[in-house]
C-alpha cells in the first residue's frame, strides 16, 4: 500500500503538495470533478469537496483548493486514497 510521507506548502496558498512513497503509473491533471471519473485516487481526493484541481506525475501530488475551502477534509481524502495507489 502507498502511503503520503511529507505534505508541505507552496508559494501558492491554495496548494500543498504531497509527497507519496510510490510513483504514480500515469501524469493527473484534472481541474473538474466530472473529468475525474475512473480515477479512483482522482474521484476520491474530489469527493472531499473544495478542490479545485489535481495534478500528479512521478511521486507527488499537488492539491489546489478553491478558495477559503479547509484543508482538512482534503488532507485526509488525500492521504486515505494514497494508501489505495
Amino acid at each position: 500500500m502507498a502511503a503520503v510521507i511529507a505534505s508541505s506548502s507552496t508559494p501558492n496558498p491554495d496548494a500543498m503538495k504531497f509527497s507519496l512513497d510510490v510513483t504514480l503509473p500515469t501524469m493527473v491533471n484534472v481541474t473538474d470533478a466530472a473529468d475525474a471519473v475512473g480515477d479512483p485516487f482522482v474521484e476520491a481526493v474530489f469527493a472531499a469537496g473544495g478542490v479545485a484541481a489535481v495534478f500528479g506525475v512521478n511521486d507527488f501530488v499537488t492539491i489546489t483548493r478553491q478558495a477559503g475551502a479547509p484543508w482538512e477534509p482534503i488532507v485526509e481524502a488525500v492521504t486515505a486514497a494514497a494508501a489505495h495507489l
